[in-house]
């Protein structure tokens, strides 16, 4: 009687096996479909504003406008003069979207976010292929939320896209030691990848995917591997994809002169001489090492509290590293290397605060897989809640820090300009966050609603997590971190907004577009980028009052580029002259004007228009 088994529950059986099978199949759409929710919520969300800021944001997009207006997709200008010191992919993504939408900000950043997306779907897919479909749904989930990702995709700089690459060009990887040989549409597609890195930010392109999987076969002695590749074809297909753009830039932009072509400036002026600290004209501060550093584990915020435990898998024998690895094994040692690389080409190199954004990946398919493998094991279990009382740590410190500000600022008067409480700091501001070293406690006080939303959020998200590990149930303490970052990045989005004008000059683009007719000239009162959003929004070229330097450096030096600077004596005589002339500056009283009949416009974010007649308002 014991060994009976009745016939419904004969019926049953294989009824449960299908109902898993069903449930199995459709973990796939959900996953997706948390990763795409997570991208609407944090990124779509937030395509539409504020304005387009001064430097790099607007003179990427003035790139793309003027390759739009001018029909060359080869050489990039921007303001007349050509701009040929960066890779075309990122600005032919977004003349691509002019064409197709129009000319807007959400147009402008509309490929970015795209970008953002394949990169968080690429990091499930790379995720799933190592650790499974959970271990994939929470790398994903981890870089959707992280820090660094969210603010350096606040204006237009291509690294997150050069991380995008770099993914693809891991799982391809991953994938051909799973099959002998790898396919030719693995090899290809790799070779493929390499070059659109290539077009995406140069030479580190190839540096860091080659760099990595040299590294990673040099470890686990298969540098065989390598010849498995199919390398003539493949370097074929990676030729056919990058080296055209190249050819065609030299051929358009060749030598004349004593001006050197287009392979000598692009090559050895941006590439080497800048990574040795000697490109020309200088420009580009140094981030300390330390810090440097530091910001690369802060980018992962705050998720990067996970990320010791998530190195555990790695206390390998040497002798075991002979024997072909166990997927996650391979994936956990190549995401290391990966992270490794990037961090540690920069390390030798002038360096900015967002280099290390295509490390972010790798560190967070590392921390997912480790979170899928958390609620399995009593000790990694014990490991989850330390870090879970580290980060609350953590956030009780900063919360102290943030209601001091709260305490200690005051409510800005009605209609206060931001630019009026802060404290200049001039000298940091080649750094992509100087400006933020700005901010004084008289300014904070328009930073109120933003710092209280911040401070709930943060505690709110960690003390849940921490109860919910208490619990036993790790799954809904990563709910709740997710949940506390979605709040704490829209107030992030809220204070960027608020700050925006100091970074941009679009409102008194507006003030110039009022009066501006045919035959006005602006000036810029300094280096081009520190107001190239005037070129952007007023789709006028604008002069510069100063030597040729920085981003128009090297265009300048072409015959045939327009006229854009401006010196001392040159301006007083187009001052003087009958051409209405506007001029932007940051100065309270631009020496410049100096002896010199001159009226105000309008001021804004601690930056102003002057103008040599006055204007009937």
């Amino acid at each position: 009687m014991g060994l009976s088994v009745s016939r419904r529950e004969l019926a049953a059986e294989p009824q449960g096996v299908a109902l898993r099978n069903s449930t199995e199949q459709l973990w796939p759409y959900f996953s997706l479909c948390v990763v795409c929710l997570l991208w609407i919520v944090i990124y779509l969300s937030a395509i539409f504003s504020p304005a387009l800021l001064d430097d790099v944001d607007t003179i990427h997009a003035e790139a793309a406008r003027e390759m739009v207006l001018r029909g060359d997709w080869v050489t990039l200008y921007t303001d007349g003069i050509r701009y040929l010191e960066k890779a075309p992919l990122m600005y032919w993504a977004v003349a691509a979207s002019y064409k197709l939408f129009g000319i807007s900000e959400w147009s402008t950043r509309l490929p970015l976010m795209l970008g953002v997306l394949s990169l968080l779907v690429l990091t499930y897919l790379l995720g799933k292929h190592a650790y499974g479909e959970r271990g994939g749904l929470y790398a994903a989930v981890v870089l959707a939320t992280s820090l660094g990702p969210y603010i350096f995709t606040r204006f237009q700089i291509p690294d997150v896209i050069v991380a995008l690459w770099l993914t693809l060009s891991a799982l391809f990887f991953l994938q051909s030691l799973d099959q002998e040989p790898p396919s030719r549409w693995v090899c290809w597609g790799f070779a493929a990848t390499w070059g659109l890195n290539v077009l995406t930010k140069g030479l580190i392109g190839l540096v860091f995917p080659l760099g990595a999987i040299l590294i990673y076969l040099l470890f686990t002695r298969n540098l065989r591997h390598l010849f498995k590749l199919r390398l003539v074809s493949s370097t074929l297909i990676f030729l056919l994809v990058a080296a055209p753009w190249h050819i065609l830039a030299q051929l358009r932009n060749p030598a004349q002169g004593s001006i050197r072509g287009f392979l000598w400036f692009y090559f050895v002026n941006e590439h080497f001489l800048r990574y040795v600290g000697k490109r020309v004209p200088a420009g580009y501060d140094t981030v300390p090492l330390l810090i440097f550093w530091g910001l690369t584990l802060l980018w992962l915020a705050p998720w990067m509290v996970f990320l010791p435990q998530s190195f555990s898998s790695l206390t390998y024998r040497w002798r075991d590293l002979r024997a072909k690895l166990a997927p996650a094994v391979a994936a956990n040692l190549f995401f290391v290397i990966w992270a490794v690389v990037t961090v540690g080409f920069f390390t030798f190199s002038t360096r900015q605060e967002y280099y290390t954004i295509p490390a972010v990946p790798a560190l967070a398919l590392l921390v997912g897989g480790w979170l899928n493998q958390e609620s399995a094991r009593a000790e990694a279990m014990r490991w989850g809640k330390i870090s879970s009382w580290v980060l609350f740590a953590i956030v009780g410190l900063g919360s102290c820090v943030g209601i001091a500000l709260l305490v200690s600022s005051r409510p800005p008067a009605p209609g206060a300009d931001l630019s009026a409480l802060l404290d200049k700091n001039p000298q940091d501001y080649d750094f992509s966050l100087g400006h933020f070293l700005d901010l004084t406690p008289e300014a904070l006080g328009m930073f109120r609603p933003q710092l209280i939303g911040a401070v709930l959020s943060l505690l709110i998200g960690s003390g849940l997590n921490l109860w919910f590990r208490y619990r036993r149930r790790p799954a809904w303490g990563n709910v709740a971190l997710a949940a506390m970052m979605v709040g704490l990045l829209a107030c992030v989005h809220a204070a960027f907004v608020t700050f925006s004008p100091v970074l941009s000059s679009k409102s008194l683009a507006a003030a110039i577009a009022k009066y501006h007719q045919p035959g006005d000239i602006v000036v810029i009162d300094g280096q081009y980028h520190q107001a190239s959003t005037l070129n952007f929004y007023l789709r006028e070229r604008v002069r510069v009052l100063h030597q040729p330097s920085g981003n128009l450096w090297y265009g300048s030096k072409f015959p045939d580029a327009p006229r854009v600077f401006e010196t001392p004596s040159s301006f007083a005589e187009l001052w003087n002259s009958s051409t209405r002339v506007f001029l932007w500056t940051d100065q309270e009283n631009p020496a410049e004007l100096s002896g010199l009949s001159h009226y105000v416009l309008a001021r804004s974010g601690g930056k102003a228009i002057f103008t040599n007649r006055e204007l009937a308002r």
